[in-house]
């Protein structure tokens, strides 16, 4: 349980960080607005999938 969390944890930072690149390296207002949609969805997903396993 506890490695679930920290993997997907992991997987998230790294896939913010891999954002976080592409966004510093085009620097355009509309794709910063785009990379902090998905990101704000990437986690409430995480949020609600590793919560929604901690009830089973």
């Amino acid at each position: 349980m506890m490695r679930n969390r920290v993997f997907a944890v992991i997987a998230y930072l790294c896939f913010a960080l891999f954002l976080g690149v592409v966004a510093w390296r085009v620097p355009r207002l509309d794709l910063a607005v785009i990379v902090t949609v998905v990101l704000a969805l990437a986690a409430f997903d995480i949020w609600t999938e590793l919560r929604a396993r901690g009830r089973r």
